[in-house]
């Protein structure tokens, strides 16, 4: 895919963005929760490891090289699994009540996929010194 590299790093600068819009509703606290809060950070603050893995995944997907592209391709996994992890865990109904998932949420699941497919497709020349 020839614009895999720029659609990576779109859906890594909205991914990022995604943080700061609220992922869930808890009714019986009458909050939102977003990736830097939760009440008494319960859930910890997960918008900073996303943050973080964001920025290293732009870096990767800027360098044209062998080793940056596996790099990248690693560092998406993480984001996907950790995205799928995140879901889960603010999704998760407890003691009979549910949480209303926001769009913020839904947008992590979809941007960091969208890194993983960008990282799975990028092309990067190899040329024969020889």
């Amino acid at each position: 895919m020839k614009y895999a590299s720029l659609a990576g790093i779109i859906a890594a600068l909205l991914l990022i963005l995604s943080c700061f819009i609220p992922w869930a509703y808890y009714p019986d606290l009458k909050q939102n929760f977003t990736g830097f809060y939760s009440m008494q950070n319960h859930y910890g603050k997960p918008g900073i490891a996303f943050l973080l893995f964001s920025i290293i995944s732009i870096i990767l997907f800027s360098i044209a090289r062998l080793w940056s592209k596996r790099a990248n391709q690693f560092i998406a996994v993480l984001i996907f699994a950790y995205a799928l992890k995140t879901y889960f865990l603010f999704g998760a109904c407890y003691q009979g009540i549910c949480p209303q998932i926001k769009s913020g949420l839904v947008f992590v699941l979809v941007f960091s996929f969208i890194i993983l497919l960008a990282s799975l497709l990028s092309k990067i020349d190899i040329r024969n010194k020889g």
